[in-house]
């Protein structure tokens, strides 16, 4: 099972409170683990604007009005930029893809997306993070078999164009399912 490229949808009852109503975008997974960003926690108390004057890259007229999100609760003094595939990072980009052009995306983690966006040439579609969600071999599996989670294809549109508060039922919505309808206990046959 490889789970690059596709969303995870936090059950009820997880568990975890860092993950309650999340909807995780996975950018990597293998043997080794995976790792993913949480696409609908904007923190309260931190714009782009502020990131950027802590690590004093200058901002312009043109540089965007954005929160910045949790990403997870790995490294959550360490920034990444979820975005669109047709941005890519001179330095390195992680080329993010669950098999449909609806679900490419795009992962940076070097300061040079922060420059463009600061100078406006950034990213047309993005998410800043910080902190990401990690699991360790085999983990993110378990968890699922227990029923925290629920997987569903990425959309472009629900990652970015979503209000946050809405990605949850809005990711639930895109494979059919409804929340209230939805149970902490799993069931097995």
């Amino acid at each position: 099972m490889n789970l690059t490229g596709q969303l995870l949808i936090a059950m009820p009852g997880m568990g975890d409170p860092r993950f309650e109503h999340s909807v995780v975008l996975v950018c990597a997974h293998s043997d080794e683990g995976a790792m993913g960003l949480i696409v609908n926690k904007p923190t309260e108390d931190v714009a782009l604007e502020d990131l950027l004057e802590h690590i004093k890259i200058p901002k312009s007229p043109d540089s965007p009005q954005m929160g910045v999100h949790f990403g997870g609760p790995v490294e959550t003094a360490r920034g990444f930029v979820l975005h669109g595939k047709s941005y890519r990072s001179e330095l390195n980009t992680l080329e993010v893809s669950g098999g449909t052009p609806e679900a490419e995306f795009g992962l940076t983690a070097t300061i040079d997306v922060l420059e463009d966006l600061a100078r406006g040439e950034g990213p047309q579609n993005a998410i800043v993070a910080l902190g990401y969600s990690g699991w360790g071999p085999g983990q993110l599996e378990e968890e699922i078999s227990l029923n925290g989670w629920l997987t569903c294809s990425a959309d472009r549109e629900l990652v970015f164009d979503t209000e946050d508060e809405a990605k949850w039922e809005a990711a639930l919505k895109s494979m059919g399912v409804d929340a209230l309808l939805l149970s902490a206990e799993a069931g097995h046959a």
